[in-house]
This record gives structure tokens, C-alpha cells and sequence, in this order.
């Protein structure tokens, strides 16, 4: 089933600020990236990679509220898991 949930515009602030914060790590910036891609494009959804590099995100607790925000978009715009 396709996700057509696009990037809302406190979650792209959000994503925008990780991607150009030099003290974010690597998979907050996937995250932040993919977020960003999704800004207005219904139908791309966030791959695999970037999924798990959001979830890791959210579950690290040093990681801030605008990279939670931006790897929370990314996640709510995955591809569902086959069943």
C-alpha cells in the first residue's frame, strides 16, 4: 500500500536546521535529508537506509529535538513492512 504522506513545514525547519548544524551526526543527517527530499512529493517514500538510520535517531538519547522531529517525518513516510 502507498504512503502519500508528504514533509509538513515544521519538520522540514526542523530537518533543515540538522543538515546544516555541524555538530549532527551521520544518521540524523540521513534522516533530515530524506525528510527534506519529501517536502511536496507525495509519492517518494523514505528507503530503507534512511528508516533505519530515523529509528536508531529516535531511540539515541543525545540526539535533539530537531533531528527527533526530522527522523519522525522520515519514519511516518516509510514504506510499510510486507506481511
Amino acid at each position: 500500500m502507498a504512503n502519500n504522506k508528504t514533509t509538513g513545514s515544521k519538520a522540514a525547519t526542523a530537518a533543515s536546521k540538522t543538515l546544516q548544524s555541524n555538530s549532527t551526526g551521520a544518521k540524523s543527517k540521513t534522516a533530515a535529508a530524506s525528510t527534506l527530499s519529501q517536502t511536496g512529493a507525495p509519492k517518494k517514500q523514505t528507503s530503507a537506509p534512511a528508516a533505519s538510520a530515523a529509528s536508531k535517531v529516535l531511540q539515541d538519547g543525545r540526539t535533539s529535538v530537531q533531528s527527533k522531529t526530522a527522523a519522525a517525518s522520515a519514519l511516518a513516510q516509510a514504506k510499510g513492512k510486507k506481511k
